[in-house]
């Protein structure tokens, strides 16, 4: 394992444009920054143009050394993603991360050299796996239950919004060996992904069980992104579905906003969901990330495609159709999972236009908001409303359309009723409304806002749903989303 020094590097400003990833939160050198509480920020220009952000420069700096470990063999050349983290930063692609994020890569390259270790004895590598025993594992167990738990504990990270979560997972994943049996997943397509499977073994005696034993036969490393559990369905199938896939021997590393004890919290039937959360608990080593600093937000975002202000459909349109350029854009239809089909009011170009109340008013979900996106790379969204207790049950349906998309790597042009801070400003955890002040004889009811929501789950989405907003109107991810494009063979339509 790699020790870390202390800095003893100078201070220095270290925002540099990334050119493999926006996530992490990397700007242009001396570029200002976007402050999301900046009453100038959002602001529609007199052309309409493009929204204008104005905010101090903001600096930071971080630096430590790595001493080479050398291993029993006299190599001092070892890999994983603490090393590749310090390579990324001396070559200008990646911003030097706090002191917390320091700690959070001590985990990772501990578990890394751990897996390296002992991945023989976990069968990581598919082509020392025995086919054979993949196959007959499930028939094996039914005469012989035994359970093959791993020898490595897995890894659990949570944290604040846009403290780089993601980044270090993908980090971690990437220096894996490509012959392992691994996979990264967002958790919400995992458990779509489960639904499907649950679906094709209806009438299997116990075909969590089954789809447990698929699911391990392809990856015995899962990591998943953003760990949260707002379903009840998804909630009452997680403990027994992951004891089969702990007791196959998987391995989990997963990224969340949420400590272990805090999912699902004031759920529907949360006593049956207690029980996973003492198997998460005992199966992965749980890591906070405590960084108050949100990378999402080191964006020099000078334009973008987010409109504030009403009856501005007019100017989305004639955004929109720059975007398709000569295509013709007309109604189209979307395949989901078990036939369904989702209904496109106009799509070209990979580029789909809808108004709020089409893909946020309706009942959809998830899987619904998933296909959309493997089917378009841009969303043109009309009249985003501010949020508040009228519409609750529709800025439940906002935060995961705005999670799927940013999973996706989409790109987003709309038209809103305020900045994504504004519109989210009337939704309260319980937490938070306790503290907000009581009636006095000054303080009458009449002036109390009626329109305040409180909401546990959308409270504790609300600081990561304005943190990928404002990331995805930043000039870097704009420029990433046009580069992924022109890597693409043109569309057929």
């Amino acid at each position: 394992m790699r020790a870390i020094a202390r800095p003893i590097r100078h201070f220095r400003s270290v925002f540099w444009h990334q050119k493999n990833g926006y996530s992490s939160g990397l700007v242009r050198h001396r570029r200002k920054l976007i402050d999301i509480n900046s009453g100038l920020a959002y602001k529609l220009t007199d052309d309409v143009g493009t929204c204008r952000f104005q905010d101090p420069a903001f600096m930071i700096s971080r630096a430590f050394s790595v001493e080479p470990v050398t291993d029993a063999n006299g190599d001092t050349n070892r890999a994983g993603p603490l090393i590749e983290y310090e390579r990324r930063i001396a070559l200008g692609e990646l911003v030097d991360g706090d002191l917390c994020q320091l700690g959070t890569l001590r985990e990772i390259q501990r578990l890394y050299d751990e897996l390296v270790e002992k991945a023989d004895v976990c069968s990581l590598d598919r082509y020392r796996a025995s086919e054979k025993a993949g196959r007959s594992r499930w028939l094996w167990s039914r005469f012989m239950p035994q359970s093959m738990e791993s020898p490595v504990k897995g890894l659990y990270l949570y944290g604040g919004v846009g403290t780089g979560k993601t980044m270090l997972m993908d980090l971690f994943f990437d220096q894996l060996p490509c012959s392992w049996r691994k996979k990264r997943i967002h958790f919400h397509d995992f458990m779509l992904n489960v639904h499907s499977r649950l679906q094709k073994h209806k009438g299997v005696a116990d075909p969590l069980e089954v789809v447990a034993a698929e699911i391990s036969d392809e990856a015995i490393l899962l990591c998943l992104d953003e760990f949260m559990v707002t379903d009840v369905a998804d909630a009452l199938i997680l403990n027994r579905l992951f004891k089969h896939l702990f007791s196959n021997g998987v391995i989990l590393v997963s990224t969340s906003n949420r400590a272990p004890d805090k999912l699902y919290e004031g759920g529907l039937q949360r006593d049956l969901f207690l029980p996973f959360i003492a198997t998460l608990k005992e199966r992965c080593v749980v890591h906070e990330i405590g960084s108050s600093v949100d990378y999402r937000k080191m964006t020099s975002a000078t334009q973008g495609f987010y409109f504030v202000g009403k009856d501005l459909s007019d100017v989305l349109k004639k955004k929109f159709e720059e975007l398709i350029g000569q295509r013709k854009a007309y109604p189209q239809e979307v395949k989901l999972e078990m036939g369904r089909t989702l209904k496109v009011p106009l799509g070209a170009n990979g580029c789909a236009y809808f108004t709020f109340e089409e893909l946020c008013d309706r009942p959809l979900g998830a899987a619904d908001y998933s296909g959309l996106f493997r089917e378009f790379h841009t969303l043109a969204l009309d009249g985003i409303p501010i949020f508040g207790l009228s519409n609750r049950t529709a800025a439940h349906r906002f935060v995961t359309l705005v999670d799927v998309m940013y999973d996706n790597k989409a790109r987003l042009l709309c038209t809103a009723e305020g900045t994504p801070l504004q519109l989210l400003e009337k939704i309260v955890t319980i937490s938070d409304a306790q503290n907000i002040a009581p009636r006095t004889s000054s303080r009458s009811r009449k002036h109390d806002d009626s329109d305040i929501c409180v909401d546990n789950e959308l409270g504790f989405a609300k600081d990561r749903t304005i943190s990928r907003l404002t990331e995805m109107n930043s000039t870097e991810y704009l420029e990433h989303h046009s580069a992924m494009l022109a890597e693409q063979p043109s569309p057929v339509e």
